[in-house]
């Protein structure tokens, strides 16, 4: 996995964390991804780091304005990507286990193009 995957992956999680619990713990990011709790402290410091996110004294993680802007733009292309290969007739888990891996990738000419398919033909 390439080091901005693992960095979307992680800030992506802590956004779909935050919006379903409305609080983020690093125990909550083990569980939901299923790593341990030495990987993702770590991913955190790295995170910190980067200035994606800020942890509380409380141990709550939130995003920066950069962390949640990455966030919302990789969760954007999750939900349009499953979207488009469950009405393909993809399975929905696989259709969301696919767009977690092209989601990545995919260029943002493809993607903006993607996005007005979608529009126009009302499956968006």
């Amino acid at each position: 996995m390439k080091v901005q995957e693992s960095r979307e992956n992680y800030l992506e999680t802590i956004l779909i964390l935050q919006n379903r619990n409305g609080y983020v713990r690093s125990v909550d990011i083990a569980r939901e991804m299923g790593f341990s709790k030495p990987s993702i402290s770590r991913a955190m410091s790295v995170l910190r780091k980067a200035d994606s996110i800020i942890m509380e004294d409380s141990g709550l993680i939130t995003l920066t304005d950069s962390g949640r802007k990455i966030a919302e733009n990789i969760y954007a292309r999750h939900q349009l990507l499953t979207s488009f290969f469950i009405g393909l007739g993809v399975n929905a888990q696989t259709a969301a286990e696919d767009a977690c891996r092209v989601e990545h990738d995919i260029s943002e000419e493809t993607f903006e193009r993607l996005k007005v398919y979608m529009e126009q033909s009302g499956k968006s």
